[in-house]
């Protein structure tokens, strides 16, 4: 049963919701009571509205260092909350609709306010052997703590088949035929357009969410329109400091084909059905994030790229202020030059022009041939 101060509606209908009034400039017809004021009042920067283009360069601060392996998701599936950082305050956000204040007592005790939805309830979380926190103590209710992304990690799943074998049956397989007058392809590489453009294909290695390397080369394709407004975006993100990392754009069919045959069903919404082909095949979708121009690393968002969680989403709204930032900048940069966000990635954005091309399942090593030849 879930306890009285964590009993709210539904977060999966609440996330459905905040996607679609997204995609419709947020003119759809709010839901009832306190939706209402969480999509256009004081929460609302949480769902993907971090960044101000009307204040640029309004970074949030730094995380305090003892909060940061307390930041993080806590309960079951339906009763679940999140320990987050916003305006430099630890806060608990509850049933998407409670946000309080966690006040510190000691290092890992915490008191949330008198004056709150929940009363003045002692927080205190539990730490393991090794000093990781793994649980949070309200109420003389014990709720763990959920899986949760450290930098330096990537998400891995268990092929349901091994990868060797998922690569020869997608090879001996072919594209489904579309019906209509496409373009013809004119796949160019993004960082010999823009060289301040870094490429971390992790698809060439064995650091992605199959672990087994899946292209013999890291290359970064793209349709010439596309590639150039991503060029374009990366200019624009120069003038704040920060430049392009890319971990995927262009990808042959026959590789689509193998994530969905080695992913259980159950997280099939974070692979594209190769029945119908994605845009990544059209060479009109990128996967990328930020890195910044004065250190040279890769700015650390809310969840990791490829991982297959919630976290994942373009509205999550756990993690920290400065991640959701970076994360609503990538989208604000890309967004403005004809791309449009995934609905469960943070990090794929599609081109505005994709229906027009083809699926494509030429090899990289095929595109180099194919140029040489020109």
């Amino acid at each position: 049963m879930t306890p009285p101060w964590l009993r709210r509606s539904s977060a999966s209908a609440l996330a459905a919701f905040l996607f679609l009034a997204s995609l419709a400039g947020a003119q759809v017809a709010p839901p009832p009571g306190a939706a209402s004021a969480l999509l256009a009042g004081e929460k609302s920067h949480l769902f993907g509205g971090q960044y101000d283009p009307q204040a640029p360069t309004d970074l949030p601060g730094d995380l305090k260092p003892e909060w940061a392996g307390l930041i993080g998701e806590y309960g079951s599936d339906l009763a679940r909350f999140y320990v987050l950082e916003d305006g430099g305050e630890l806060r608990i956000l509850s049933g998407w609709f409670d946000l309080e204040t966690l006040h510190p007592l000691s290092p890992n005790v915490f008191k949330l306010p008198a004056s709150g939805p929940h009363g003045a309830q002692t927080v205190t979380f539990q730490q393991s052997a090794a000093q990781t926190i793994t649980a949070v103590e309200i109420a003389g209710v014990v709720y763990p703590r959920r899986p949760f992304d450290t930098p330096g990690e990537f998400f891995h799943i268990t092929p349901l088949r091994p990868v060797a074998e998922l690569r020869k049956d997608a090879l001996a397989t072919t594209p489904p035929v579309e019906p209509g007058d496409f373009r013809k392809p004119d796949l160019v590489q993004l960082n010999q357009l823009d060289p301040t453009i870094k490429l971390d294909v992790r698809y060439a290695t064995s650091r992605n969410f199959l672990g087994a390397p899946l292209y013999l080369q890291a290359r970064a394709y793209m349709q010439r329109p596309a590639a150039e407004a991503v060029a374009r975006a990366s200019a624009r993100l120069h003038q704040l400091g920060y430049g392009l990392i890319i971990h995927d754009s262009y990808r042959p069919w026959y590789v689509t084909k193998m994530f969905w045959e080695g992913t259980p069903p159950e997280k099939r919404m974070f692979v594209a059905n190769p029945a119908k082909g994605s845009k990544h095949n059209r060479g009109c979708a990128v996967d990328l994030s930020l890195y910044s121009i004065k250190t040279g690393e890769e700015i650390r968002m809310v969840g990791g790229y490829d991982e297959m969680s919630e976290r994942s989403y373009p509205f999550y709204p756990g993690g920290t202020a400065r991640e959701r930032w970076h994360r609503d900048l990538l989208r604000h940069a890309m967004e403005a030059e004809g791309f449009t966000v995934n609905e469960s990635e943070w990090w794929h954005f599609d081109y505005k022009d994709w229906a027009h091309y083809p699926i494509l399942n030429l090899t990289f090593e095929q595109l180099e041939s194919s140029a040489a030849q020109e």
